[in-house]
């Protein structure tokens, strides 16, 4: 949080922002908070800290401090904040893990009264399905009452220091000298002008949202920064008769605000600009964002797709510069944007205000934009119109429309406002149906325009143009006209939703339970307070060492070709590089095997993908390595037709039915990290690493260097989530960073660019399938052929196949299925292990094979589902029995608790009263087997009592978020009957539990909870003589006795989980030790205009058995929902023609934000349900959710049928994976679509999307 004092107003600001944008030069006189300074667990933990923290809103906790940080501003500036408050302070902020429902919770608190707006919106419930056989406890997963109080007049000062700096005039310039750059704040509009007309080149930074990003990831260097914060003039507003000026200076969060206290002031005719404005300004960024970017650097950079500079000019907007030259007013209109990031400012000319008008009876002023996600996105296409009437009727006497998204510049329909006015015509239908032809014909783009989706952009000109249609519809409608009636086309008028967040509901406990026994109880996640106020230690949080180096790699340009020269001389003459490593400095093993297939850990002569490793320069700062790494030059020689696509892969004929499914990037908060340490004797080495699988990097390290294991130690505090990026892909880069070490420590973090270049992510899937079935819907026979897109390198992807080919029979029983799959190699980077390995790809296929034959029969797909469902005894398709009765209770009690029947009526009336929105629901079942390779479905642990009671527990299980530490701790305490208080667990590290399994496939806790309990009842057997003789005794006593009669207070346990098999020759064996069942209900609603659609609901009933952790589990449940929300409606990876992956960023790629948790989110767990194969009858629920995520796909798929169905269309059509706001959009067939069709040719876009 950043605090400043104003002198004018004497008030003080705070505000949150992003640290990654913050120059520490521009926070002179700044007060900055951290996460770390409003509470510690040493101290007094702030309420903030303490609510999201038991709230259960921290799992990995890398996201938390983040979280924590824009809540406590929101108090700072409102102590009794609104639902929409928080939300729309939440928006900035993004978590992989928990789903946002119990942060939202957490935060939900602090609320005093709900805002008018959302207080008949439908609520986010997490509930448990309560038995009737049972007499049960019914805990809450946390208590609010037991909360600390909110108390304001507690918080931390403002420096007083700071107040009488700024209170002292000091207008000489403030000059920070770095070793590339220099930053000179000018102290006023004088030495601005100066500095500007000396170094015209020179940008002006005021909230460094464009310099940023440009000098951090495109290495843009600027010798001289100008920050002009100090001048005053830009930041000053003045009201006129005619309208406003806006200091340049202001930030967009300021203009917001001043829009919003003028806009009551005035008649609303004279307001419709700011209105418009506010409604853009509401979307733009996130908050953080518009806390710190400025008006006028919003305008100047000129962006293409600007939210702000088609409503500013449609407005009539001017600006007023300054030069040495003196002063003048620019208009903003189609002669102010000259080409991409250009204007017609000349170099040395400053803004200094911004003219906002007042707008004129009979005038209207609209903002519209589409984009990737609701919120913190940059917009697809954007637009600005205004419209002026003829007094007392609806004859056009001007209008202005502008779009953002349709070129390189902002540009304005010209010929499209002059069709409208020369006729002087009114707004009618007729009117606007001349206007949609001209606007198709006027804005045109090529094939392959940048940033693709040319049809859909073409379509939105079109829809947007109608929207703002209905807006002004609306409004004349209020207004007396000359000529009345007015059509009624007003069903796609937008209305705010927000989420209200309620107290979930865990499942019960028996009341036979001791109540000191935590098994089966919300207990909150045992590191949540420290990762709240950022104790938390992760990877890269480890303090610097004295010579520590640093570790940059280089990856390969080219997408398939030889290595010609490596040249590394310019590379050595940076300052401060130490060293470049190559494959040739490898000691021991230059690759890493997988499958029987060998990857190289640095290309050698050869490279098979863009962004593959080549060499590391290593340095003594990050700034110096990465300096280093873009001085290396590498001479490639092309080798002919690299293959990105699986149909190049594939020689098979074309089947009846096909689907195409992208893949998906992991984007853990922490990204790949590792510190190689040398210890210094023996060549032995300790290497704390951000891992799934420590065993494995430890080996692969101690291979790399050609040294026994045993000299290598794995250290593993926790992860920044993971999801299966962490399994295989770790242990390259530690290998190679272990390479780089001498006698310095070296550390290896990647960007998140870098990381999502070199690491892969979920393989994207062409499924193709045949399908016979009855006029009753029953499938008789099924032959399915999955081509999963591997990458470069086989890493894991034959076990993927596998998985896939296992699990495509989902829940149903087909009579005659077969299935094959490939993994075809191609020149992308390769792909990995991904939460649900393969699950969440083959359903999807067996899903819309169910969906397509439900829309041939003119079935209800849910009735397709349920005919083929497996009931009774049943065999899978590989001859595993096993009895579907849990997954026909959770299928059954979902369509009750969604209240099935009666939701579809209403989606049918809904859709029927509407036109240009759709609503869609879709229900899903999910039968997921839990297991691990048979080799690898087995663990140890370490439990130590030391003489004062205490317990240290060690076992192979890491911490990534899903919470195995805190079961881990609920199982020892159980098992040695002592407080959970007394249990403590460090890290996961391969000196203390060797040859470990890797945490993954949802078995973590089965298998390391297992082994565990096993050493806890070893030890409190060998405790059994000492407590008889002392029953009464306590436990340290029992302890100290035991030691004092030389009884072992250490024991090793181990769990060698069950003997799975899978003959693939014989097809048929017992791959899994169970099934976890499941079912989920959406709705959604689908606005055909844009594509855009909203989660109304969702309902989920999942059957983990007896859950260890009922809050650590619901949080699973909840996250791998919302990131398979993303893997299928949002999250779009996109390469260019050449291999190079675009989306490599958050600007880019979108994961679910807190706007896309379903307004109303219901999870149950289903009672009555026990597992004699895991730990106390629960049940692995980590990945199965996944899949589940499906469910709003097929609420789209439903959505997008009715309005099909609207344009006489029907039957079967195609949607790939992920159904983002384009493919919905142009599925849904409206007639605009239909234009941008029929009236031009739109070819593809030079970019191609993973998997097609």
């Amino acid at each position: 949080m950043v605090s400043r004092y104003r002198p004018v107003t004497k008030t003080i600001t705070h505000y949150a922002a992003n640290a990654c944008l913050l120059p520490i030069c521009q926070l002179h006189g700044a007060a900055i908070t951290t996460v770390e300074g409003i509470g510690s667990t040493k101290t007094r933990v702030h309420p903030v800290q303490e609510r999201i923290a038991k709230a259960h809103g921290s799992q990995c906790g890398f996201c938390t401090p983040g979280m924590v940080m824009s809540m406590y501003a929101l108090l700072r500036n409102t102590p009794q904040p609104s639902m929409d408050d928080i939300a729309e302070a939440l928006a900035g902020n993004l978590c992989r893990c928990t789903g946002y429902r119990p942060i939202i919770d957490g935060c939900r608190t602090f609320c005093q009264v709900q805002s008018s707006s959302i207080q008949h919106e439908a609520a986010i419930t997490i509930s448990s399905i309560s038995s009737t056989d049972y007499c049960w406890n019914s805990p809450q997963l946390f208590d609010k009452d037991q909360f600390q109080p909110l108390d304001p007049t507690q918080e931390l000062i403002f420096p007083p220091e700071l107040i009488l700096t700024s209170q002292t005039p000091r207008p000489e310039p403030l000059t920070f000298q770095g070793e590339r750059m220099t930053w000179v704040s000018p102290g006023s509009m004088d030495q601005l002008v100066q500095l500007r007309s000396r170094h015209p080149g020179a940008p002006l930074v005021m909230g460094n949202t464009n310099i940023g990003p440009d000098i951090k990831f495109k290495g843009i260097i600027h010798p001289l920064i100008i920050s002009p914060t100090r001048v005053t003039e830009l930041f000053e507003t003045t009201q006129t008769p005619e309208g406003v000026w806006v200091g340049a200076g202001s930030s967009l969060s300021e203009v917001r605000t001043l829009l919003e206290n003028l806009v009551p002031q005035y008649p609303p005719e004279k307001t419709e600009l700011f209105r418009a404005l506010i409604k853009q300004l509401g979307n733009l960024g996130s908050q953080q964002i518009r806390n710190v970017a400025s008006l006028g650097g919003n305008i100047v950079s000129a962006y293409p797709n600007s939210d702000l500079n088609p409503v500013l000019a449609a407005g009539r907007c001017k600006l007023s510069v300054v030069s040495s030259g003196g002063k003048r007013e620019v208009p903003l209109n189609q002669d102010f944007f000259v080409n991409f990031g250009k204007t017609i400012l000349k170099p040395h000319e400053i803004v200094v205000s911004v003219f906002i008008p007042f707008t004129r009876k009979g005038e209207f002023v609209g903002a519209f934009r589409q984009a990737p996600r609701k919120e913190s996105s940059f917009a697809t296409v954007t637009t600005g119109m205004r419209v002026f009437f003829s007094e007392g009727s609806r004859v056009v006497q001007d209008i202005s429309i502008y779009y953002g998204g349709m070129g390189p510049t902002t540009v304005s329909a010209v010929k499209t406002c002059a069709a409208i006015v020369t006729r002087s015509e009114q707004w009618d239908d007729e009117t606007l149906g001349r206007a949609y032809e001209v606007l198709l014909e006027e804005l045109v783009l090529p094939p392959s325009a940048p940033g693709g989706k040319v049809e859909f952009r073409r379509s939105l000109t079109l829809s947007l143009l109608f929207k703002f249609n209905l807006e002004v519809l609306h409004k004349l409608r209020h207004m007396p006209l000359k000529a009345a009636c007015l059509p009624h086309l007003l069903s796609c008028m937008e209305k705010k939703k927000i989420i209200i967040s309620q107290t979930p509901l865990p499942q019960s406990v028996s009341q036979e339970q001791n109540s000191q026994d935590p098994v089966g109880r919300p207990i909150m996640h045992r590191s949540a307070l420290s990762q709240a106020t950022g104790e938390a230690v992760y990877c890269d949080d480890l303090p610097r060492t004295d010579g520590e180096l640093f570790l940059a790699l280089v990856t390969s340009s080219r997408a398939h070709a030889k290595i010609i020269q490596l040249d590394v001389s310019e590379a050595l003459k940076v300052p401060g590089v130490v060293d470049v490593i190559t494959a040739k400095d490898i000691p021991g093993r230059k690759v890493r095997t997988m499958c029987g297939y060998d990857e190289e850990l640095l290309a050698g002569s050869e490279v098979s993908c863009i962004g593959q490793m080549v060499c590391g320069v290593v340095a003594d700062t990050r700034a110096h390595a990465k300096r280093g790494a873009a001085a290396v030059k590498i001479s490639y020689e092309d080798l002919p037709e690299p293959i990105f696509t699986i149909e190049v892969c594939e020689t098979v004929t074309l089947t009846i039915r096909e689907h195409r499914m992208g893949g998906q990037e992991h984007f853990y908060m922490e990204t790949q990290s590792m510190l190689v340490v040398p210890v210094g004797e023996e060549r032995e080495f300790n290497i704390y690493v951000s891992t799934q699988w420590p065993a494995a990097t430890q080996e692969a390290v101690a291979q790399t260097l050609g040294i026994p294991s045993n000299r290598v130690t794995c250290h593993v505090k926790r992860m920044g989530g993971a999801f299966g990026g962490k399994v295989t892909k770790t242990s390259i880069l530690a290998s190679v960073t272990s390479v780089a070490v001498t006698n310095r420590p070296v550390r290896c973090i990647l960007e998140r660019g870098e990381d999502m270049l070199i690491t892969g992510g979920r393989h994207p899937v062409v499924g193709k399938y045949k399908v016979g079935f009855m006029n009753d819907g029953r499938i008789i026979a099924a032959d399915i052929q999955f081509y999963t897109n591997a990458g470069n390198t086989i890493d894991e992807s034959v076990l993927v196949i596998e998985k896939i080919l296992l699990h495509m029979d989902n829940a149903y029983n087909i009579p005659h299925l077969r299935g094959s799959g490939a993994a075809c190699r191609t020149n992308l980077p390769s792909n990995t292990a991904f939460r649900g390995f393969g699950v969440p790809q083959s359903l999807m296929f067996v899903e819309n094979m169910i969906t397509d034959v439900s829309m041939v029969l003119g079935l209800p797909a849910d009735k397709i589902r349920e005919i083929n469902m497996y009931r009774g005894p049943s065999v899978t398709h590989y001859k595993y029995q096993f009895n579907p009765e849990n997954l026909l209770r959770c299928w059954d009690q979902c369509k009750a608790k969604s209240t099935f029947s009666s939701r579809r009526t209403a989606v049918d009336q809904f859709n029927q009263q509407n036109q240009w929105k759709k609503r869609g629901m879709s229900i899903i079942p999910i039968k997921y087997g839990i297991a691990f390779a048979p080799s690898l479905y087995h663990a140890a642990a370490l439990v130590h009592i030391y003489k004062d009671g205490s317990v240290l527990v060690t076992h192979g299980g890491t911490e990534m978020g899903q919470g195995i530490h805190t079961k881990v701790q609920q199982v020892a305490s159980r098992e040695l009957h002592i407080p959970t208080s007394k249990v403590y667990i460090s890290e996961t590290g391969t000196n203390t539990v060797p040859n470990t399994c890797p945490s993954a496939a949802s078995f973590g806790t089965d298998a390391n909870g297992m082994a565990v309990k096993n050493a806890c009842q070893t030890l409190y057997q060998r405790l059994e003589p000492i407590r008889k003789k002392n029953p009464k005794g306590l436990w340290e006593s029992w302890v100290t006795a035991a030691f004092f009669e030389k009884i072992s207070l250490s024991a090793t346990g181990f769990h060698r989980g069950p003997d799975l098999y899978m003959d693939w020759e014989a097809m048929e064996g017992q791959p899994y030790a169970y099934f976890t069942y499941g079912a989920c209900f959406s709705e959604v609603e689908l606005d055909c205009l844009s594509g855009d659609y909203r989660t109304l609901r969702t309902d989920i009933v999942v059957d983990i058995g007896r859950s260890v952790n009922p809050s650590v589990d619901i949080g699973q449940v909840e996250g791998a929902f919302m990131q398979g929300l993303g893997l299928y409606t949002l999250e779009e990876l996109k390469f260019s023609p050449s291999g190079l992956l675009y989306t490599r960023g958050p600007s880019q790629y979108k994961i679910p934000a807190v706007c896309d948790v379903p307004l109303s989110f219901n999870v149950y767990l289903l009672p009555d349900s026990y597992n004699p194969h895991a730990i106390y009858s629960s049940k692995g629920i980590g990945e199965p959710v996944v899949f589940l995520g499906s469910s709003v796909f097929y609420a789209i798929k439903d959505a997008v049928a009715a309005a099909r169905s609207q344009s006489g269309l029907a039957g079967p059509f195609p949607l790939d994976s992920p159904a983002t706001a384009d493919k919905a959009c142009l599925a849904s067939a409206s007639h605009f679509t239909q234009k941008v069709r029929v009236g031009g040719s739109v070819g593809r876009w030079a970019g191609l999307w993973v998997g097609l």
